[in-house]
């Protein structure tokens, strides 16, 4: 019998490059990448050198921006837990917020679901969510390391504990620290465990930082840190060591980072930095060679809107700024397509995946976002509006054109509105319609 060597030839190679797709598609299936999301405490954008910010040095952060990407209009809630509770549930704040430091534990948070999806979980930092034992585990987390859990801010001697010899629960047991220890380095050096320990399996890992939160105190970097300190006894502490601070939280992100580069995964990580909210009203720093005040608490830009860049090697390309409006509610279905985790059709999110931005695709952004507000879930101060790039309505019908009036002063008359801003105007408010139902509900 004639052999045709041709044939035989091509069929081994295509049985060759059956086999290869066939490995490929179980690689792909099996190795959604590690996301690490980073979320400062009182940091808004103007804080940051790679969006203007002149007062204080943060070359790691500036590094990852400038490695990956660099969203240049992401806006959070103007106080810490609105912001928690939205970007682990993927809500705005009117379907699912329920008072100051609790998360409604019927809720479903990200890491519950990326547990599902066959993660190993961690978190690490501040907590203020709920003070049952088991909150982190409940919401998801395999392991913990968190300041605020079930103990107060405070000790019986009013020391604010979180900083120098802090007070923290590790997987829900209570230790004192009293040998000179700083906080920040405890929970980081917890994450960085984390990851090195679970750097060959699928990990999520959460740090809601501790930095730069007040009371404004030395750090270990600083000339009078005071090792033998128990806390400052001053609730907001000394403004002057803000930049301390933010130096120290900015080095803790290059720490982390570099962290993910040693163990080699760095193009199977996506590390994401954020702020929680807005910086602290005593803080005045120095954008884009202007005065900008911190806004925390307030509505208006410097209240919300916060940086928010992401590396991912091989995937996000290097040096890119995105404009496009993203809001807190968009990163839990963020980081569920990219772990490939399934977000049951019985929850409410109203978060859009910004994934294709990610990946210098066009996606599809947002034309505006809503916000919710109520950080103690009292309605006499609910402040409730709809935003584009550079108008904000209000549920009580003042209209803002926010680029030209930033501390929003001079609401547009309705009456004398150009036919641009009429038309900013209705689509605002049908944003706004839209979450009728679910205050009804609430």
């Amino acid at each position: 019998m004639k052999v045709n060597k041709r044939r035989v030839l091509r069929f081994a190679i295509n049985g060759v490059m059956v086999f290869l797709i066939s490995l490929l598609s179980i690689n792909a299936q099996g190795t959604s990448p590690n996301i690490v999301l980073i979320m400062a405490d009182d940091l808004g954008m103007e804080c940051i050198e790679a969006y203007g910010g002149t007062s204080y040095k943060t070359p790691h952060i500036n590094k990852l921006a400038m490695q990956g990407i660099q969203f240049e209009n992401c806006h959070s809630q103007p106080v810490c837990t609105p912001s928690r509770v939205q970007i682990m549930t993927g809500q705005y704040n009117v379907r699912n917020y329920t008072r100051f430091a609790e998360l409604d534990r019927r809720q479903v948070s990200f890491g519950n679901l990326l547990k599902k999806a066959g993660y190993k979980t961690a978190i690490a930092g501040k907590w203020q969510l709920g003070k049952e034992e088991d909150s982190p585990q409940h919401f998801g987390f395999d392991t913990s390391c968190l300041w605020q859990q079930s103990r107060q801010r405070f000790d019986s001697l009013r020391h604010d504990t979180r900083f120098s010899n802090p007070v923290l629960q590790i997987n829900n047991k209570v230790q004192h620290f009293i040998n000179g220890e700083f906080g920040p380095d405890i929970v980081s050096d917890f994450i960085c465990d984390f990851i090195e320990e679970n750097k060959k399996e699928q990990f999520f890992a959460y740090y809601p930082m501790l930095l730069a939160h007040y009371p404004f105190v030395p750090t270990p970097d600083s000339k009078d840190w005071d090792p033998k300190s128990m806390g400052s006894l001053i609730n907001k502490g000394d403004p002057k060591y803000f930049a301390d601070m933010v130096a120290y939280m900015d080095g803790i992100v290059g720490k982390i980072v570099a962290k993910v580069e040693n163990l080699g995964i760095s193009e199977n990580t996506i590390i994401i930095f954020t702020g929680d909210n807005g910086t602290e009203k005593l803080i005045v720093s120095m954008f884009n060679d202007k005065e900008y005040p911190g806004g925390k608490t307030r509505t208006t830009d410097n209240g919300t809107h916060v940086p928010f860049v992401a590396r991912w090697d091989g995937k996000i390309k290097a040096n890119t700024k995105n404009s496009d409006l993203i809001d807190f509610s968009d990163v839990l279905p963020t980081i569920c397509e990219i772990a490939n985790a399934d977000v049951p059709s019985i929850i409410p999110v109203d978060g859009v995946s910004f994934l294709p931005q990610l990946l210098d695709k066009k996606g599809n952004p947002k034309k505006s976002i809503y916000s919710w507000f109520s950080g103690h879930g009292d309605l006499k101060r609910l402040k409730e509006f709809a935003r584009n790039k550079e108008y904000k309505l209000y549920a009580t019908g003042k209209f803002y054109n926010v680029k030209n009036d930033f501390y929003e002063q001079r609401p547009l008359p309705l009456e004398n509105l150009s036919t641009q801003e009429r038309n900013v105007y209705k689509e605002l408010k049908k944003t706004l319609s839209v979450y009728k139902h679910a205050r009804t509900k609430k």
